[in-house]
């Protein structure tokens, strides 16, 4: 499972907390990522994330942004993982809790 996959091998990367679903209570610093879409064509899954890096200023939510942006290129060094490739990258700030968060999608080919 792809999701597991990440999820590992962020954690090895990164040094604030990696999820899969909002934390209860909130942190002041981590990263957020889900899958979106998907397909399958001659056998080769993609797979389309959304990594949001959340911090307590915009400065820093634009840091931790690089550092994630990093190591998900760097998942292109894990067996089973074909092809990363950067679809979008931007400020995501939510204006409605005044979270900081930046975010940057990916479309990734595994198997």
């Amino acid at each position: 499972m792809i999701e597991i996959v990440i999820m590992e091998h962020l954690k090895t990367k990164i040094s604030v907390p990696v999820l899969m679903e909002k934390p209860e209570p909130l942190l002041s610093e981590y990263v957020l990522f889900e899958k979106t879409s998907g397909g399958k064509a001659n056998q080769l899954l993609s797979s389309t994330f959304a990594f949001q890096s959340y911090a307590p200023s915009l400065y820093k939510a634009a840091l931790l942004n690089e550092k994630v942006k990093l190591a998900v290129d760097s998942l292109i060094e894990i067996p089973g993982v074909s092809g990363v490739q950067i679809n979008s990258d931007y400020n995501f700030t939510d204006t409605t809790t005044k979270e900081y968060r930046y975010q940057a999608v990916y479309d990734i080919n595994h198997y």
